[in-house]
Formats: C-alpha cells, sequence, structure tokens
C-alpha cells in the first residue's frame, strides 16, 4: 500500500534527489525544535518517571538491560500506572460503549430509522477497536500523557483489522504546528531490517545496499528509515492522485542516495492520520506538559530522602569503628566474630567513630507526605478511590466525592476528547467507509453532519457536577413549598425540561426519556380519562340521590314519591298541582 511504483520512477534522479533533499531540510528543522528544547527535559523525566518509555537514539531500540538506576522509590511509577489506567478505564473502557454517534438536530435523531442506523455504526466503530490494537495502543498513549505531557500514533490502513496504530514514544518523533496551533507534521525515525523494510516498501523501491543485503540473505541487516508528514502546499486540488492530496507522505533510508534518491515511498492523505494529543498546552508550544512534569521535584526529592533514610540505617547498623592499631589484622568485626584486646590498653577498646542519632521515622514521615503530594499530582488518589469503592458507584457519586479533581481534570478531557478521541472516530469512520462496511444511511441523513457524543464514566462524571445545583434547586423549592403549605413555587419550576437535562447530564440512554410530543398524547390520554371518571362518578352520585328521592311518599300511591314528582315537574307530564306541592 506504501509502494510507489514504477510511474514513480520516470522522475528522475536529479528531482528525486532535490526532493529528498527538501523533505531532509524540514525534518532537520523539526527535529532541532525539539531537541533544543524538551529533550533534556524529556530525558530528566524518564530517568527519574518511565526509563524504559523514551527513545532518543534509534540504536535504543530493542535493547535490554537495567535502565533503573536513578529510582529507588518507584512511588511515582506506580501512580502513572494508576493515572494510565484509570484514563483508560473512565474515557475508554473496552468493556462498555465511551462514545455514541448523534445529530445536532434532535428532533430526526430521534427518528427510529436515523436512530437505529447511528447506533449500528456506533457498535461497528467500537468492533473495530476491539479487533484491532486500538485500545492497548490507548493505554500507552494514557501513559506516555501523563508522563511526558505529549503522546503520538500514526493510524494506518489494514487489511484485516481496518486500521492498524503505529505508537511511539518521545525521542522517537518530531512535530509542527499550523497557524491554528493545531499539529499538520510529523517527522520520525525508526529502524526496520532488511527484510521489514522489502515487505513494507516493496524489494525494487530498496536502495542498492538494501537489495544486495537482502540477495545475500543477511535479512537481519538494519537501515534507517525516515517519514515526513506535512501539508502538501504544491498539490492539484482537481488531481484524485494520492500525491496530490492535502497531506503528503514520504519515506526515505536515511543513509543512502541511489538513483532514487533513497527515496523509498512517497504518497499523501486526505487527512493529518497521526494522533497526537497534548495532556496540557501553553499557546504556541508544539509540546504539552505533564503530571509527570508537576511532580519531577517531588520525585528528585524522594529518591534523595531514601537514599538519606538508607545511609541513616547503615549507620545505625553497620557503623564506622575506631580500634586500637595494636589490634591491627587480628579482629573479626563480622556477626558472631570475636575480638580480642587488652582492656588495659591505653589506647582504649573498640568504639564507635561518631552516632548517628536521627531517628528514621522522621524521614519516613516526610516520605509518606512526598508521596501523597505525588499520587494527588497524577489523580491517583481520585482513581484509586473509584477502584477500591466497596460498590459501583454512579457518576454522580464520583462528582460528589471528587468534584473539585474532576473539575480540574475537565479541561484535560476535552483536550483529550478534540484531538485524541474525535480524530481516531472520525479516521475510523471514514476508513469503515472506503472498506465498504458501513450500512446504508437512511434518506433522512442526507446532508446531514455527524457528532460524537462521549458517554464514558469520566464525561458523565462531568456533567454530573452541574447536577447538584439542580438538586439543590429542587431541595430549596420543596423547603418553601413544605413551609408555607403553599404549592405555589412549582409553579416557577419547569418540571419537563429539569428531566431531559438531568437524563442529559447523567449520560441516560435517550430511548429512556420519552420524546415531548409523546408525552402531551399521554397527558391527554390521562386527562380524558380523569373527565370521564370525573362524569362517571358525577352520575353515580346523581342515581343515587335519585333513589333516596324515590323512597319518600307525596301520596296515597306508591308511585307518589319525591322522585317521580320531580321527574314529572321537568318532563312536562302528570305534574302535581298546587294543593300536591
Amino acid at each position: 500500500r506504501r509502494c510507489w511504483g514504477a510511474k514513480h520512477m520516470a522522475e528522475t534522479g536529479t528531482s528525486l534527489v532535490k526532493k529528498r533533499n527538501l523533505a531532509m531540510a524540514r525534518a532537520k528543522a523539526l527535529r532541532q525544535d525539539r531537541e533544543q528544547g524538551w529533550d533534556p527535559h524529556w530525558k530528566q523525566i524518564a530517568e527519574n518517571l518511565l526509563p524504559r518509555q523514551s527513545r532518543f537514539f534509534t540504536e535504543q531500540r530493542n535493547r535490554g538491560g537495567d535502565r533503573n538506576q536513578n529510582i529507588i522509590d518507584s512511588a511515582g511509577t506506580h501512580a502513572l500506572r494508576t493515572l494510565s489506567a484509570g484514563m483508560m478505564a473512565g474515557m475508554t473502557s473496552p468493556a462498555r460503549p465511551w462514545f455514541r454517534l448523534t445529530l445536532p438536530d434532535e428532533n430526526l435523531a430521534d427518528h427510529h430509522a436515523v436512530r437505529a442506523w447511528l447506533d449500528d455504526v456506533s457498535k461497528l466503530l467500537l468492533r473495530v477497536f476491539r479487533k484491532s490494537n486500538t485500545y492497548n495502543t490507548l493505554h500507552g498513549m494514557y501513559r506516555e500523557l501523563g508522563g511526558f505531557g505529549t503522546a503520538l500514533s500514526v493510524v494506518e490502513p489494514n487489511f484485516e483489522r481496518v486500521i492498524h496504530h503505529n505508537p511511539m514514544t518521545v525521542g522517537e518523533y518530531s512535530l509542527g504546528l499550523n497557524d491554528e496551533g493545531n499539529v499538520d507534521k510529523l517527522h520520525r525515525e525508526f529502524k526496520l531490517t532488511v527484510e521489514q523494510a522489502a515487505q513494507w516498501f516493496g524489494y525494487s523501491n530498496l536502495s542498492m545496499t538494501a537489495r544486495s543485503a537482502y540477495d545475500s540473505s543477511n535479512y537481519t541487516r538494519e537501515i534507517t528509515v525516515m517519514h515526513l508528514i506535512e501539508p502538501n502546499a504544491d498539490r492539484d486540488p482537481r488531481s484524485k492522485h494520492s500525491k496530490d492530496m492535502a497531506y503528503r507522505s514520504c519515506y526515505w533510508d536515511a543513509k543512502e542516495t541511489d538513483t532514487n534518491g533513497g527515496l523509498l515511498s512517497e504518497g499523501g492523505h486526505r487527512r493529518f492520520r497521526a494522533l497526537a494529543p497534548r495532556w496540557d498546552l501553553l499557546w504556541g508550544d508544539t509540546y504539552g506538559s505533564s503530571p509527570g512534569m508537576d511532580a519531577l521535584g517531588d520525585l528528585l526529592q524522594l529518591q534523595h530522602e531514601q537514599r538519606s533514610k538508607s545511609k541513616v540505617i547503615d549507620y545505625q547498623v553497620d557503623p564506622p569503628l575506631q580500634v586500637p592499631t595494636a589490634m591491627k589484622r587480628s579482629g573479626d568485626f563480622l556477626p558472631g566474630g570475636v575480638s580480642y584486646y587488652d582492656q588495659n590498653h591505653p589506647q582504649g577498646g573498640v568504639r564507635r567513630a561518631f552516632d548517628v542519632n536521627l531517628d528514621p521515622g522522621v524521614l519516613l514521615e516526610d516520605i509518606r507526605d512526598v508521596r501523597e503530594r505525588i499520587n494527588r499530582a497524577f489523580y491517583a488518589d481520585m482513581f484509586l478511590m473509584i477502584a477500591q469503592s466497596d460498590k459501583n458507584m454512579t457518576a454522580t457519586e464520583v462528582a460528589e466525592r471528587h468534584e473539585e479533581k474532576l473539575l480540574t481534570l475537565g479541561p484535560v478531557l476535552e483536550r483529550l476528547h478534540t484531538e485524541l478521541l474525535d480524530n481516531l472516530i472520525t479516521q475510523t469512520f471514514e476508513r469503515c467507509i472506503e472498506v465498504g462496511i458501513v450500512p446504508p444511511p437512511p434518506p433522512e441523513l442526507n446532508g446531514q453532519e455527524l457528532q460524537v457524543e462521549f458517554v464514558s464514566m469520566l464525561a458523565q462524571a462531568q456533567k454530573a457536577v452541574g447536577v447538584n445545583s439542580v438538586d439543590r434547586l429542587i431541595g430549596h423549592i420543596g423547603m418553601l413549598a413544605t413551609g408555607t403549605g403553599d404549592p405555589s413555587p412549582f409553579d416557577k419550576f419547569n418540571t419537563d425540561k429539569s428531566i431531559d437535562r438531568y437524563a442529559d447530564q447523567l449520560g441516560v440512554d435517550p430511548d429512556l426519556i420519552v420524546a415531548d410530543d409523546k408525552v402531551a398524547v399521554v397527558r391527554q390520554q390521562r386527562a380524558q380519562a380523569q373527565a370521564q371518571a370525573a362524569q362517571t362518578a358525577q352520575m353515580a352520585e346523581a342515581a343515587k340521590a335519585a333513589g333516596a328521592l324515590g323512597g319518600v311518599q307525596t301520596g296515597p300511591m306508591p308511585e307518589n314519591n319525591a322522585g317521580a314528582d320531580i321527574m314529572n315537574l321537568f318532563s312536562g307530564y302528570q305534574s302535581p298541582s298546587a294543593t300536591e306541592l
């Protein structure tokens, strides 16, 4: 899919070399901006938080060994692990729907055929995410975001799984911004074996050196590949060729410049395929800030205090000694050892060189305080509260217990919804259309724009923060009505609107809320039934009264009674005389 084919070989060698040199210059500028401004800070964070997450040199690929040299207390790493797991479970849990497709027009979205199609497509996208490596990639991206403030994954088409993610860690890539502050340029550098390169780009597109290694069965020989994605300013908008799409994508061999200029592949994309979310951002910065950056001072202090505590313990368990010179090379000071000396020796016996009287408990108390600050920086206390709860908490309970933290986390969630999840859903939806697995939409959707609504637990909890104000309002109205005995305060409250807003803030399935037009029909039927019941009750009371009048005698004959007299009076027949009345 990435091979540019023989028709591109018609370009002259000079043209290809010029194109390669131009791409190299742009990539170099992006990399210099990153190396000068961010690499030193990222390296310090990696050394004290995520030593295996960074890769600032291509030679670090597939490198084992002990890289945790600076981490004595892993509390920060565990807190970041809790953050990434909490974000995964709270925002994009594979076990439950975390988004749904909808429309700006609520009336149209409530149409049965439209609602069914939107639900089917939402479930289709969730199946694609489960089948691909999306969820594994998202978990790693949350970890990168918490540690370094920026994460990256390139979404590629895949024949079997529809999409496939190529995630990267800091040091492997460089980014660039457009005039709106959005990421629209990507340069990355990585290594492939010649066998992988032949599978990726095609044997004929490899350099002479790589083809020679492949022909000699030296398949494990590695080549350095560089990749650049950038806006295609020179494209022809009328052309449907891949090289004339909105974004240009080219790969080249970093060390070979054969007749094709080392260019391995050249193509294009309709949209920027990289997902490059930032945790927090200062306008104008290319890369984001993170909880790991906020907690870096605490992380350094924690390691320092753990080393100091270890020294205190060592001084108390194995203190330095002052020993008479006469006992030189004759004493056994190991546990259980025996040493002999003359008690009257003028130099005295064995004693400590100095005493360390610091209580390790004092350091432990301060270490606990530092750990708590680290947990707060990574929101670990909030996510652990949700995980360790003895019952399944609703989004409202989460919001009530950690309203302040959720408000602090709110801007981060909004940024991730826009830069990560919304972009991911859009790219996957377009890819599903390309492969023809999206069911045909109903005619009502012609020309309509789809919207993404996030219904994850954290998204619902953010909305549920506003539920508290509604609850307080209802409580206040109820207090007024109860205290005065006057129900008129409820006349100021729109119960229908409050139910709709309450359900939306709690993330309730819209199918559970009856539409206003259907509610009007139900209420009309209820009013008619109530009127009919009242009329029936009134007729029953009238019949009862008539029966009672029938028992009152007004003359000598049985038919002379009050009920009959009244009926005769109004019917005009056998009306009683004045004397009878």
